[in-house]
């Protein structure tokens, strides 16, 4: 077991957590896939990078149908990333660099390959394995409809049916993501033992937390109605208008995962909600007392490019979860949106939330990586915690040309190839400029191609070169620390209607031009760190974020 008392008992209020892909980090083996020993060996980089904990998405035993998050075995690593030996020296290599490892949980669905789903299909009808899961009978006079309207959240039915083991046509199950993720009953006692077995596996290991997918959908409206809803009214109204999303029961499942959790303090093991989850209010459940430890702020993520919304979107994550004694999670990029330097890349304020293929409008590289790294200034001044994205420091964007035979997510397959699905975030990083495959595996092998923009965007070509994304990244997360700006206290100094965002956290003021014409920062300005080189008359640009020492105030722009 590996020891994690050296953490700060609430080590998580602002933790800067890097979220690592094993698939696509680093390949030590050559075969191409990244794995749990190629991220043990570059530990050391993000100890360097300045943050506080990794997140590992999931690198269980599984048939990838979705890479990773179809598990079979929630207590095995899958060979093609490694072994639970390697589990083991991941963990104590991120302890003696001081770096906590959280890492993903699965709790909404299995595989179809799990042994809990190959004994419900072989069982039938009625059977506790059955029970296990959400089967229903058809509608229809001979069950030959689904038992709802429910659709899939990757494209098609919600509903498959199965063939009974007497060859019959039989039940159908509930898989909200791909055919090969059944979803489980959660009224079911075993299936909450099971994942509190689960919970204690990898504690009892050494972990400090789990990121929980789909945290918001583990519990259904009961009786499984039809949703009453269209996409586009569901927009407007609360998530939990839709009957498989953000019900109630959900939290007391959060209750007794929390009393697991701590049992092993301190220091604090954390729950970490992926919960797309509107509005604020709802989103705050998640984080109430006894509940999880922080929750992804998907609003600022999602938020378009403009002063006015950015700072409703702050103002109100920071209120509903004052109101609940959390803090904010930041976050603006994952493996499953669009990159942010890519997002941030078009004209108009909000960039696609899918992917991009090579026929779809493409977005400003230049444009995007100014914005990019402009949000990334503003996200790591505000009080609370934060979440990077693997090569998010290199200024990465998205791959946009990915050629579509090599498409992998579910998303592209179920959507019958009209949506580009995520897997233009997902591609391998690059390391080493002039190495084959950019330094990813020493054959050059990559499980899905990169563009070659990557190589001015490696690694070793970013390292101590004054004004790289590398640089200003640990420059942001040196000075966060050491200003102490997430146990800080916002305090606006603009107008709620003025194009510059003008703050103060602590003894750092904030500044975000998002206006048209530069602004003046004035005659005394000491300014720690900007996000883009300032004119040659010592103004902010358009796009740009600077930290300035506290007592100077910008001027009106110039």
């Amino acid at each position: 077991m590996t020891d994690i008392r050296a953490l700060a008992p609430d080590w998580w209020i602002d933790a800067v957590t890097y979220q690592v892909y094993p698939r696509s980090f680093a390949d030590s083996d050559g075969d191409g896939t990244g794995d749990l020993p190629g991220v043990t060996a570059r530990l050391a980089y993000l100890a360097e990078l300045g943050v506080d904990a990794v997140w590992l998405s999931p690198f269980y035993r599984s048939p990838l149908h979705d890479a990773g998050y179809d598990v079979s075995d929630y207590r095995d690593v899958d060979p093609r990333f490694g072994t639970l030996a390697d589990v083991d020296v991941l963990l104590a290599r991120a302890e003696e660099l001081g770096l906590a490892v959280v890492i993903d949980l699965v709790p909404n669905h299995t595989s179809s390959e799990h042994p809990w789903f190959q004994a419900a299909l072989a069982a039938g009808r009625g059977s506790p394995e059955r029970a296990r899961y959400l089967f229903r009978d058809g509608r229809g006079k001979d069950g030959e409809l689904p038992p709802n309207n429910w659709r899939s959240g990757f494209g098609g039915p919600g509903w498959t049916r199965v063939t009974e083991p007497d060859g019959s046509p039989g039940q159908w199950y509930l898989h909200l993501f791909d055919v090969t993720q059944p979803d489980l009953d959660w009224t079911n006692p075993e299936v909450a033992a099971e994942f509190e077995a689960v919970l204690r596996f990898w504690l009892d290991r050494g972990v400090a937390g789990f990121r929980v997918d789909v945290a918001h959908g583990l519990v259904k409206t009961p009786g499984l109605p039809d949703l009453t809803h269209t996409r586009e009214e569901l927009a407007d109204l609360p998530t939990n208008a839709a009957p498989m999303w953000d019900q109630d029961g959900v939290q007391e499942i959060y209750t007794a995962w929390r009393r697991v959790l701590d049992g092993y303090g301190p220091p604090t093991r954390i729950l970490c909600a992926e919960a797309w989850v509107t509005p604020p209010e709802r989103m705050a459940r998640y984080v109430r007392p006894g509940q999880m430890h922080q929750s992804f702020g998907f609003d600022f993520l999602s938020s378009p490019w403009e002063p006015r919304a950015l700072r409703r979107v702050v103002d109100a994550s920071l209120e509903s979860m004052s109101a609940v004694g959390a803090p904010v999670t930041w976050v603006l990029s994952n493996h499953d949106v669009v990159r942010h330097a890519s997002r941030l890349g078009f004209p108009q304020p909000v960039g696609p939330a899918g992917g991009i293929r090579a026929h779809d409008p493409q977005p400003d590289p230049v444009l995007g990586l100014r914005r990019a790294r402009a949000a990334t200034t503003l996200m790591l001044a505000l009080p609370g915690a934060a979440y990077l994205y693997q090569g998010e420091e290199l200024g990465l964007p998205e791959h946009t040309t990915l050629p579509d035979e090599v498409r992998d997510d579910p998303v592209w397959l179920r959507s019958g190839h009209t949506e580009a699905g995520r897997d233009g975030a997902r591609v391998p990083l690059p390391w080493v400029a002039d190495a084959p495959g950019f330094g990813f595996s020493p054959t050059g092998r990559a499980w899905l191609p990169q563009p070659e923009a990557y190589r001015d965007h490696a690694a070793d070509a970013q390292s101590g070169v004054p004004g790289s994304t590398l640089e200003l990244y640990r420059s942001l997360l040196r000075l966060r620390r050491e200003f102490r700006l997430g146990r800080g206290e916002l305090v606006w100094a603009s107008t709620p209607r003025s194009t510059v965002l003008d703050l103060r956290n602590g003894d750092v003021r904030v500044v975000v031009n998002l206006g048209s014409r530069p602004v003046d920062l004035g005659p005394d300005a000491d300014v720690l760190v900007a996000s883009g080189p300032l004119t040659r008359t010592g103004r902010l640009p358009r796009d740009t974020a600077a930290w300035l020492r506290a007592g100077t105030s910008p001027r009106r722009p110039a």
